[in-house]
């Protein structure tokens, strides 16, 4: 099978399809329980099995490493290690708003962290980037702070963001960034306006921009979810999905080289007795 293609930030190369982890660290979008159920059936080696499925295929990159994340941490450099593939990390750390120099610097100590642990590219999350957009003036604030301290670490800034205006706010002010990230799906979940919208506006941007939630939290079908999402997309754009497993990741890549390799995919399909009139001999 071909490996996942790949696209460019910043002249750093990146796979289009990557490992969210969400699913990872417990964060499931359904319920209390759900999540919960995550967390409990997570260790370091059923991490570092799904990474390493990714990274097998050529998707060595992970979104949302953290420091604390000690288990994932592990599973990234085992996955490494498996496959021999380096893997890429992006980051996106929340940060104290405060305008204070105690604040200030405490998210440069936040930003020393998440450079000790190899990050790539760091994107401030959604929750420090929105609360910074003024819609009124079409800017975003105080990313004369930020942008410079990342770059100056060595890593590539981004923006994290759900607000589809700010990817539009950013490339007006000419900001010094290299990727963006948005909510894209099917089902318009968690996504602030009319899904259309939200495509146009990818497309307009002057820098790649990295796609999450493609199955809405599990609320869409891959083959659904994954279809809408690699016809709709630049091929300069990514697709960021989280896994429970490594049987799901396998199908998820498997549906996604299908899908743009215009075949069928050879997943397996549900078996139950309602289909069972439907197969061949049956």
């Amino acid at each position: 099978m071909a490996e996942i293609p790949r696209t460019q930030i910043e002249g750093l190369s990146f796979p289009r399809l990557m490992a969210g982890t969400n699913w990872f660290l417990g964060y499931s979008h359904q319920t209390a329980a759900r999540s919960r159920m995550i967390k409990e059936m997570q260790s370091r080696q059923t991490l570092a099995d799904i990474l390493e499925v990714f990274f097998a295929a050529g998707g060595n990159a992970v979104y949302g490493g953290r420091p604390d994340a000690t288990l994932l941490e592990e599973a990234i450099r085992d996955a490494e290690d498996r496959t021999g593939r380096p893997g890429l990390r992006i980051c996106i750390p929340s940060f104290d708003l405060a305008d204070t120099p105690a604040a200030r610097d405490a998210n440069l100590r936040t930003l020393d962290a998440y450079r000790a642990i190899g990050c790539n590219v760091l994107m401030p999350h959604q929750a420090t980037t929105d609360a910074l957009v003024d819609r009124r003036t079409r800017s975003i604030r105080e990313m004369d702070f930020f942008l410079p301290a990342i770059r100056e670490r060595g890593m590539i800034p981004g923006l994290s963001t759900h607000m589809p205006e700010t990817p539009v706010y950013a490339d007006e002010m000419g900001l010094d960034v290299g990727t963006y990230i948005q909510i894209y799906n099917a089902a318009g979940f968690l996504m602030q306006i009319e899904i259309d919208w939200v495509q146009r506006m990818i497309w307009n941007r002057r820098k790649p921009v990295i796609t999450i939630k493609p199955l809405a939290a599990g609320r869409v079908q891959p083959l659904v979810g994954l279809a809408f999402c690699w016809a709709t997309l630049r091929p300069i754009d990514m697709v960021c999905i989280g896994c429970l497993t490594a049987d799901e990741a396998r199908e998820v890549i498997d549906i996604s080289m299908a899908l743009l390799e215009h075949r069928a995919p050879g997943v397996a399909l549900q078996e139950t007795r309602s289909k069972a009139s439907m197969k061949s001999g049956g």
